[in-house]
Order: structure tokens, then C-alpha cells, then sequence
């Protein structure tokens, strides 16, 4: 059962990418709040390799004692965003929450990176974040306490972090610079626009991706974001916008110090996440969502 004095109680959060993964464990923290959840997601027939599908995820949130939406929606397609955000609205009456998860990732060099690649790199990470976005801007507008997350790291021109995969590092620092430019284009609105990113790899699905370079063992679970993202989700989006956060340190400022339950394995030492490891640029780093 939710907190009866949660903040996020029926509070209309949609989510992309919600069927596995970091965008599964935000919408069942989430559903512990009591909010209600619409999932957009590809997903709907069972993956043979990846688990989860809107419908699991769905049904995951409703034994919380929330209510689900899964909608199947590719968010390359704005018209099927569209319409899907129509369905929310029609079915809930609005939005307050959205969540920016879905993300591409290709840790490939540019020789290695066909057109094709970087198409599908750009148009997930940035324009599908991009259009929806804008189809829930309006509705968001009407909410009492209305707020955009983005899955995306903080915004750097170090040149490090783009030399080993320009193409996946340009996408994703084309959604940090949506944030920045939301947050000050929808401030007059109210509407708190942030960011946040893990500190070390997380351990998901994707991690197969990096044949074995990152082991488990060296990562902590996606709890670890879903908690930073629902503390931001609770805050006044009037005082609350235009921040990069990282998830240890949105914890720490709520009074948790100890992140060692995040840790696949408590004993294990951590892969710290691209984007935040300036001082080890020479080091192989990497993120997974």
C-alpha cells in the first residue's frame, strides 16, 4: 500500500521504455507512491533474450494496488506518441509526470557506427524524447505540481567522452541540452524540468551489449535510480528545475548515506558510469540503461 500522505499519490506519471530495466524499477517505485502509471513501450510480445513487456509490467503494478496503462508505442513515431498521450488523457483526465527513459545505446566508434546506427541513435534518444515531450506539454501545463525527467548525464564538452562513441554520446547530450532548454522555455508555465543520471553502471538487460566487459558484480541495481527519481519527482517543481542530478547524491540529500543495498554485490568494487569520470578519461568506462 502507497503512503498514506505521499505526494505522488494519484499523481498521472507516464514513463517510455518502462518494460525492463530502469524504467521498470521508476514505474513500480512509483506504483509504492500510488501514482498512477501509463507505460509506453514497444514491447508487447515477450523478447526472446530481453524479459518484460508493458503488459508484465502492467500487471507488476496493479499487485502493488496501483493503476496501469500499457500502451504499445514506438516513440519514432510521433503520430503513435500522439495518439498514445491522447489515451492517457482520455482514460486518466491528464498529466503530471513524465519520465524521458527510453534511450539507444551503441558504444561504437564512428568506422563501426553505420548511418542506420546513428538514425536510430538520434531519432530514440533525442527526437523521440523531443516529440514526447511535446505531446504531453500541454496537459502537463494544467497540472498543479507538473514535472519532466530525463534519463540523460550531465552536459559536457570534454572530448573524451566523445572520441570513443560520438554517435551515442552526441544523442544523449542532445537530450541534456533539451533539459536545459525546457527548463528555462517552460519555467513561466511551472513546470520543473530535470535530469538524472547513475553514478556507477547499472545492472540491466543491456549489459549483455558489452560482451562481458562489465560484470554484475561491479554494478549496482536499477533501485538505486528509481529511488533518486521518485525524491526529485516529490519536490516543488517551482524550486526544482534546470538540474543534472546524480542519483547519490539526490539520495544523500534525503538522508541516505548507506547505498550498499544497491550493490548486485556489496563486497564487489564499482564501474564508475560514462559521463561522470573526468579525472579517469583514460580509463574504459561505460553506461548501460
Amino acid at each position: 500500500m502507497p503512503p498514506p500522505s505521499s505526494p505522488l499519490k494519484n499523481r498521472i506519471l507516464v514513463i517510455t521504455g518502462g518494460s525492463r530495466g530502469i524504467g521498470r524499477a521508476i514505474a513500480l517505485r512509483a506504483a509504492r507512491e500510488g501514482a498512477k502509471i501509463a507505460i509506453l513501450a514497444k514491447t508487447r510480445e515477450p523478447h526472446p533474450v530481453l524479459p518484460g513487456t508493458i503488459d508484465s509490467v502492467a500487471a507488476e503494478i496493479r499487485a502493488l494496488g496501483a493503476a496501469a496503462l500499457p500502451i504499445a508505442v514506438d516513440i519514432r513515431d510521433a503520430d503513435a506518441v500522439e495518439s498514445a498521450i491522447g489515451q492517457v488523457i482520455a482514460e486518466w483526465g491528464g498529466i503530471d509526470l513524465l519520465v524521458n527513459n527510453a534511450s539507444a545505446i551503441s558504444l561504437t566508434d564512428t568506422s563501426d557506427t553505420p548511418p542506420k546506427r546513428f538514425d536510430l541513435l538520434w531519432s530514440v534518444n533525442v527526437r523521440g524524447t523531443y516529440v514526447t515531450t511535446r505531446a504531453a506539454l500541454a496537459s502537463l501545463a494544467r497540472s498543479g505540481n507538473p514535472h519532466i525527467l530525463t534519463l540523460s548525464p550531465p552536459p559536457s564538452l570534454d572530448p573524451a567522452w566523445y572520441g570513443g562513441h560520438l554517435a551515442y554520446t552526441l544523442s544523449k547530450m542532445g537530450m541534456s541540452f533539451c533539459v536545459l532548454g525546457w527548463a528555462r522555455e517552460f519555467a513561466p508555465m511551472g513546470i520543473a524540468v530535470n535530469a538524472l543520471w547513475p553514478k556507477t553502471v547499472i545492472a540491466t538487460q543491456a549489459l549483455t551489449m558489452l560482451g562481458g566487459r562489465v560484470k554484475p558484480g561491479n554494478c549496482r541495481t536499477p533501485e538505486i535510480v528509481a529511488d533518486a527519481a521518485i525524491e526529485i519527482l516529490k519536490r516543488p517543481a517551482t524550486e526544482t528545475s534546470g538540474r543534472f542530478f546524480i542519483d547519490e547524491e539526490v539520495l544523500a540529500e534525503a538522508g541516505i548515506r548507506d547505498f550498499t543495498t544497491y550493490a548486485v554485490d556489496p563486497g564487489g568494487a564499482l564501474y564508475p558510469d560514462l559521463f561522470l569520470g573526468a579525472q579517469d578519461a583514460g580509463k574504459e568506462t561505460f553506461t548501460v540503461k
